[in-house]
């Protein structure tokens, strides 16, 4: 499996979870002239935008240590232009990360944080 798969593979988990713990999923793979952010959704009435991480182990580290301040700066400059266009009014938001680990003979694991940064 390859890098662009496996990613795919993480975030349809990551898309699963939130839909079963009541996420209404607004946009998936948002992307602007600032980059992407992985999935936008709502809890209750704070849209959250969310970014997945995927992994086959940890030997590289966690995913959630992928997203270090220069991807936290891309990830809020997306929001801000979603935002921007965003026609509905947004009470609260939140940033998240999902980190998936796939390890090859095992079952899934997921870890969500919330308000990550």
């Amino acid at each position: 499996m390859n890098r662009k798969e496996l990613g795919k593979l993480g975030e349809k988990y990551a898309l699963d979870y939130l839909r079963s713990n009541n996420y209404e999923i607004i946009k998936v793979n948002y992307r602007c002239r600032y980059g992407e952010i992985d999935i936008i959704a709502k809890e209750k009435n704070i849209l959250v935008f969310v970014e997945v991480k995927t992994r086959t182990s940890d030997a590289f580290g966690k995913g959630l240590e992928a997203v270090d301040a220069k991807k936290q700066r891309k990830i809020k400059q997306v929001a801000l232009y979603f935002l921007n266009n965003y026609r509905k009014p947004v009470e609260d938001l939140r940033f998240d990360v999902i980190d998936v680990n796939i390890a090859p003979g095992h079952m899934p694991e997921l870890f969500h944080l919330k308000h990550a940064f």
